[in-house]
């Protein structure tokens, strides 16, 4: 990479001077990329409920349904960092635009399937738009919106509607399969597209790095390689419910053995798709570190009480669906103060506290029981978890792509997806397993739920301790610091 990397964050870093409101075009713009977050935000989950209803359709098995999911999840999660690059050399809206096209049109094809294959491989080619849409589409807001009140504001309603997105998707998903049947929530999402799509080419700009280096073939084939064995392994292991099997420990050693290879690669490549430099930087490192749990425990706990909701305390799925609402709607809450705090104490101390706040409120839910007061206290614990899981959504993104110049915001928010990506997919296999294998939903649901706030403290404190500042310096609330 012929770009040089910017100095360290470590001192107080003066912030571009921008004016706190946005303008109206400003503001279209940012609806244009936050409803394309929203949007693949959705297809994460508005399928899940349909899937028995879709598999009796298609004559899709019960093993078979996994890869309803893992055919999105892997090329959205393995082509990320990828398709993040090449935003950056070829040009981002350029590639933004293609993910949208290719986006809606795997969502109509698969809305009309008429077998399983069909109908996978719309799914894996809704994922390779996903790869496309989401660094590109971050990376396009970074840019456009310089560091200070502008860019936390947009963060802030960008990280909003992702969390709102795969709350909303859960409800609604029930309720389209209910009315209109499984084939309208594949439908859903080409509407969007079809909306998004005029917008974004003509309201976004072109942008991209001044120079154009090589792309970095060996580099690409290994992380993508890697990242995608990685991501199969979790997603069947969570799907199957263990890690059993040949083929899930097979891409679990491939997917460590092809990232070790990108790390060597990378190390004596002049034009590498990854500067080193970069995840040696502090808050790179730990900023991704936090935001890997933050998605991975949270997760996990959206996955363990739909199970207790449903089969302990005989929910039915809408009125499990109304228990995420709420929580849904508490993220929004989250999301109109978040920038404000972070404004007032920084994003690094935001997301320290964010992640001790996510586990202390995970913790309260050991309280749950057999009896209807623990409805009450999965609503409001959950919710209350979701702000501070909002917040350290909002506040790691910050933390991550501050003080990195244009020409690398593609790979800042590639590696920043990226860790989204991975952290939905390795919750649930290494955790949520626990509550399903034993006799006793509620116990493992526990023990799940107490192993998931453990993580959370423990990995907020280590990034409180890795972003503390160096010297007797005083820190600086200016978002950074």
């Amino acid at each position: 990479m012929t770009t040089e990397a910017p100095p360290t964050t470590d001192a107080p870093t003066t912030r571009a001077a921008a004016p706190p409101h946005l303008s109206p075009r400003a503001k279209l713009v940012l609806f244009v990329l936050c409803a394309a977050q929203f949007m693949v935000a959705l297809d994460f989950s508005v399928l899940n409920v349909a899937l028995p209803v879709l598999g009796r359709d298609l004559g899709m098995s019960h093993s078979a349904l996994q890869w309803a999911v893992t055919a999105f999840a892997l090329p959205s999660g393995g082509f990320l960092l990828l398709f993040g690059r090449i935003g950056d050399l070829y040009g981002r809206r350029r590639l933004f635009v293609s993910g949208l096209v290719l986006f809606g049109a795997a969502s109509l094809l698969a809305t009309f399937a008429w077998d399983p294959a069909s109908f996978l491989a719309g799914r894996a080619l809704q994922g390779l738009g996903a790869a496309a849409i989401v660094p590109t589409g971050m990376s396009l807001l970074t840019t456009t919106f310089p560091e200070g009140p502008q860019r936390d504001r947009a963060l802030g309603i960008s990280g909003t509607l992702m969390s709102l997105g795969f709350t909303v998707g859960m409800v609604l998903g029930g309720v389209l399969t209910d009315t209109l049947g499984w084939r309208s929530t594949m439908g859903l999402l080409a509407l969007c597209a079809l909306v998004v799509l005029p917008l974004a080419l003509s309201l976004l700009t072109e942008s991209r790095t001044a120079e154009r280096p090589r792309l970095d073939v060996p580099g690409a084939v290994t992380v993508t390689g890697g990242l995608l064995a990685l991501i199969y392994a979790l997603s069947t292991a969570a799907e199957r419910g263990s890690f059993g099997g040949v083929d899930v420990p097979v891409a679990l050693v491939a997917g460590a053995g092809l990232l070790i290879a990108f790390v060597m690669v990378e190390s004596r490549t002049a034009e590498p798709l990854v500067s080193l430099s970069m995840l040696r930087r502090r808050t790179v490192a730990w900023g991704n570190l936090g935001g890997l749990v933050t998605f991975s425990m949270m997760s996990t706990v959206v996955f363990v009480l739909t199970l207790y909701l449903q089969d302990v305390l005989d929910l039915s799925a809408f009125q499990t669906g109304l228990v995420f609402g709420v929580q849904g709607l508490a993220s929004a809450v989250a999301g109109a103060y978040v920038p404000r705090i972070v404004g007032r104490f920084g994003a690094r101390r935001t997301l320290v506290g964010s992640l001790l706040g996510q586990g202390v409120f995970v913790a309260a839910l050991l309280g749950l029981g057999t009896g209807g007061w623990s409805v009450w206290l999965a609503t409001g614990a959950v919710s209350l978890a979701s702000m501070c899981h909002l917040g350290a959504i909002i506040s790691y993104g910050l933390t991550v792509t501050s003080g990195v110049a244009d020409a690398e915001q593609g790979l800042a928010t590639g590696l920043l997806t990226s860790t989204q990506q991975v952290g939905l997919t390795v919750g649930i296999p290494l955790l949520g397993v626990l509550a399903t294998t034993g006799s006793d939903l509620l116990s493992g649901t526990r023990v799940v739920l107490a192993l998931d706030a453990a993580i959370v403290l423990v990995v907020g404190v280590l990034v409180a301790v890795g972003l503390r500042e160096r010297g007797a310096r005083p820190q600086s609330p200016d978002g950074l610091t």
